[in-house]
């Protein structure tokens, strides 16, 4: 299997890839970029939303403690691949799902839900994403996502949390929302 090595926010890491997974050949920018913004504190809880390779969720697990860290993705190659990732780069503890979005995970109280959903079909997946992860967070917890989309994750986001800071970098938007109260913040149409 082909490897990734690089050094994200300080850690060294070297990640096993696949063909067929997203971005095989190196980390994605776009990851990159929302690594970069996300803040991480040692003993925060923290979903890495379609996990993929398990790149967020190893750099994830390195900052803020393995038994922390849950990584998430519909694909089951993926998951193995991560799995396989977190064994190999030392965070082994942390848990590595199948799931179909969040179905799988009965978990909730996450201080950051991290996601580099993909953006180039429809919205179903984001928007299950945004709407399910809300209820996920902890009062104050945080979601982060990026996307070369900005419209519609800046209009969705607001109207779930009540509000969005942007930032672009490097040619893609990274979204973060904080999660305010316990409901949404406007109710959806019926």
């Amino acid at each position: 299997m082909p490897t990734i090595s690089d050094t994200i926010l300080g850690e060294e890491i070297v990640l096993e890839t696949a063909p067929g997974l997203f971005s095989p050949a190196h980390v994605d920018r776009g990851t990159l970029a929302m690594l970069g913004v996300a803040g991480f504190a040692p003993g925060q809880k923290v979903l890495d939303l379609g996990c993929g390779c398990g790149v967020v969720g190893v750099v994830a697990a390195r900052k803020c403690g393995a038994g922390n860290v849950w990584l998430l993705d519909v694909d089951p190659a993926a998951v193995a691949v991560a799995r396989r990732n977190l064994e190999r780069n030392g965070v082994g503890e942390a848990r590595c799902l199948v799931s179909d979005g969040l179905s799988a995970l009965n978990e909730t109280g996450f201080d950051l839900i991290l996601s580099n959903p993909p953006y180039q079909s429809d919205f179903a997946v984001a928007k299950a994403f945004i709407e399910k992860g809300f209820n996920r967070l902890n009062i104050g917890g945080r979601m982060l996502m990026v996307t070369k989309r900005r419209e519609w994750y800046k209009n969705k986001l607001a109207a779930i949390f009540g509000g969005v800071k942007i930032q672009e970098i490097d040619g893609y938007f990274v979204f973060e929302a904080q999660r305010r109260s316990a409901a949404y913040a406007r109710k959806r149409r019926k």
